[in-house]
């Protein structure tokens, strides 16, 4: 009698573990954006609605106080202005702090909040403040989250001179680099006091002004508000008094009181 034997079966293939899933990179830059926390330059853009839970993270007012985008929209009427400047107290940012100065109750007459912001210390803050009689707080953002969340951070550790403008709703209404008069004139254009410019708004507005060197190196990234920190130099300080004597020179031309 022959006898069958069973035959062995063959051993199952092992199976194979589940390929990772790849991180949601778009969501991942979207989120490092919004609070302000990524090295690269945000692109916000006219139109577009930011989460303004988070958005640029925490910054810091000239008097001290903490706090964020999300809460000065709160606090406004119908929406924010941030205008941002390379250094306190240096010529081309002393002319665009009194330009909005002079135009301060044109500028809020539609409930629009003024703001100015920089890397600077309180301290510089206060100072350039309390000196060129500004009626708005200056924001201090030594970390630059938010001017990068906004789009005005120049690598890599400069800031860009220009107006970001965002409603109640967190719809953005100006994003925008200039010179000092410029940066103004978007704000007007807002509130119905400015015609729109020929052939429409362009992203970098206007002629920017030749200030001093640690201006300009502030501008183009080479150096920050902080590391220049020790202060003006005399050129500058002359410079920037200048400056404001223009500001006021030409407000009073204009038949318009400067506020007090």
């Amino acid at each position: 009698m022959v006898e069958l034997r069973k035959r062995k079966e063959a051993p199952a293939p092992a199976a194979h573990p589940p390929a990772p899933k790849k991180a949601n990179s778009l969501n991942s830059s979207s989120s490092s954006k919004a609070n302000g926390s990524s090295a690269a330059k945000s692109t916000v853009a006219v139109g577009d609605v930011i989460n303004l839970e988070d958005f640029g993270g925490e910054i810091e007012t000239n008097d001290g106080e903490k706090t964020t985008l999300k809460k000065l929209v709160e606090d406004s009427q119908t929406g924010v202005v941030l205008f941002t400047y390379p250094k306190a107290s240096t010529p081309g940012c002393t002319t665009q702090a009194c330009l909005f100065r002079d135009g301060y109750s044109q500028l809020t007459a539609t409930g629009l909040s003024i703001y100015g912001l920089s890397t600077d210390s309180p301290k510089s803050n206060t100072t350039f403040k309390t000196k060129q009689n500004l009626p708005y707080p200056l924001l201090c953002d030594p970390a630059a989250t938010l001017i990068a969340a906004i789009g005005m951070k120049k690598a890599p550790k400069g800031t860009t001179r220009g107006v970001f403008v965002v409603d109640k709703d967190g719809k953005i209404l100006a994003a925008e680099a200039g010179g000092p008069a410029a940066t103004v004139e978007v704000v007007k254009r807002l509130t119905g006091d400015e015609p729109a410019p020929a052939g429409g708004a362009s992203t970098e507005i206007g002629d920017k002004p030749q200030g001093s060197k640690v201006e300009q190196e502030i501008e183009e990234g080479k150096t920050s508000a902080q590391e220049a920190e020790d202060g003006p130099s005399g050129e500058d300080v002359a410079q920037a008094e200048v400056a404001a004597q223009v500001a006021d020179s030409a407000q009073k031309l204009d038949g318009t009181p400067v506020p007090a």
